[in-house]
């Protein structure tokens, strides 16, 4: 009976409310920034020439870019109070247990040339989802830096009174204004990479792995494998 019961795929919650919501304003935040920040670099539209002051398409555009910044940050506050303090997200702490396996990193990397079977893991994440989290996190976390720096230069009222002086010693420390900005439109490609090859491992672990990989990333619910089937 054991056995029989062993050959049912069963379903468990694998994100909380919480971690979708965030997942999808994050994604769409990225997005808008990176599309309106491409046009505040080399702005590919001008409105119609009107005699009246009324052609502000290119303040729009960056005022909408730093609203979709504002909403980043406060993502990326809440997932840093979210990865630290909230029991339901161990998983993704017990993560770092397999950071330095060289045989599950070895494992994983099999998995993914289709030569192997996918290693049971510690936590929420395999060694190379994590390490790309980690890195996508560092380059947030220096986009948002670098763009507040930006911003401080339009805008010295509010909380930015508060910045000014660690911002401009940042800024001097990354080489000035031009190279702030320079860095700041370079991270953005690196998290349009990330962005590119997250996509595909998820497609690739929903087809391969057959476990409703990105059904639960809307959903919630992922099919879980026995481990009896996972080590054959």
């Amino acid at each position: 009976m054991g056995k029989f019961k062993d050959l049912f795929v069963k379903r468990h919650i694998e994100f909380s409310p919480f971690y979708r919501w965030h997942h999808w304003i994050r994604f769409f935040a990225i997005m808008f920034l990176i599309v309106s920040g491409f046009y505040i670099a080399y702005p590919f539209l001008s409105p119609e020439m009107d005699p009246n002051p009324t052609g502000f398409l290119y303040a729009k555009g960056r005022t909408f870019h730093e609203i979709a910044g504002f909403i980043l940050i406060s993502m990326f506050m809440g997932k840093i109070y979210y990865f630290f303090f909230v029991k339901s997200d161990r998983d993704e702490i017990r993560s770092f247990k397999d950071l330095f396996s060289v045989k599950k990193g070895m494992k994983q990397i099999g998995y993914y040339l289709l030569i192997g079977k996918h290693p049971v893991l510690s936590g929420a994440y395999n060694v190379i989802q994590l390490l790309a989290y980690i890195g996508l996190y560092i380059m947030l976390l220096f986009l948002i830096l670098t763009g507040l720096i930006l911003y401080m230069h339009v805008y010295h009222e509010s909380f930015l009174v508060f910045l000014n002086g660690p911002l401009t010693y940042l800024e001097v420390l990354l080489g000035g204004l031009a190279s702030v900005r320079e860095i700041h439109h370079i991270l953005t490609w690196g998290v349009i990479i990330f962005i590119i090859a997250h996509v595909y491992m998820a497609v690739f672990n929903a087809v391969y792995g057959k476990e409703g990989t990105i059904d639960a990333i809307i959903s919630g619910y992922k099919w879980e494998i026995p481990e009896s089937e996972k080590l054959k």
